[in-house]
């Protein structure tokens, strides 16, 4: 009975260790992206310019980002693919049902700013409700949520995440 219980549990820790690797190897494989990037929120422009995927933020404390045209240019000019996070970034913001007429307002915004609409959406902390899935996916925008934060390094523009930046450059 106990060397079964001591195979089973080393089994379990091969196991354990295997998938930690596994997910290892997908994150240092996979595009890297960068979460809350908007004027409003410091970025540091060597964390913009090593990343693949910037989150826009395109309406940060009622502040359009296409009142920033420099701003704008700015992100443009880094060649980088954008997807929208959010409109303003609240903390509960797509926890609370929204209409197709808000969701609209933030890829409008987005599109003055950078001339094209957003193809990705991310909500704010990753809440969103079962109904606004549905809206944002009616409105043509692949969204992406938590198996997206798991298999890709995501860092956030003012570092304020549990897991800080220089933590995510090691895993």
């Amino acid at each position: 009975m106990k060397k079964n219980f001591k195979k089973s549990l080393i089994t379990i820790l091969i196991t354990i260790v295997t998938l930690i690797l596994l997910l290892f190897l997908i994150r240092f494989i996979n595009h890297t992206e960068i979460d809350d990037v908007t004027p409003g929120i410091p970025c540091e422009q060597n964390l913009l310019e090593k990343i693949d995927v910037l989150w826009i933020v395109p309406n940060f404390n009622n502040t359009p980002i296409s009142k920033n045209e420099e701003w704008c240019s700015s992100i443009l000019s880094l060649n980088k693919t954008l997807g929208m996070h959010g409109v303003n970034h609240d903390y509960w913001e797509f926890q609370t049902d929204r209409t197709q007429i808000y969701l609209e307002e933030g890829i409008q915004e987005f599109e003055k700013c950078f001339g094209f609409k957003p193809e990705m959406f991310k909500p704010p902390q990753l809440k969103i409700s079962k109904e606004n899935e549905k809206l944002i996916e009616s409105s043509g925008l692949k969204l992406k949520n938590h198996i997206n934060q798991w298999t890709h390094k995501v860092y956030h523009c003012n570092d304020s995440d549990p897991m800080k930046n220089w933590m995510i450059d090691l895993f």
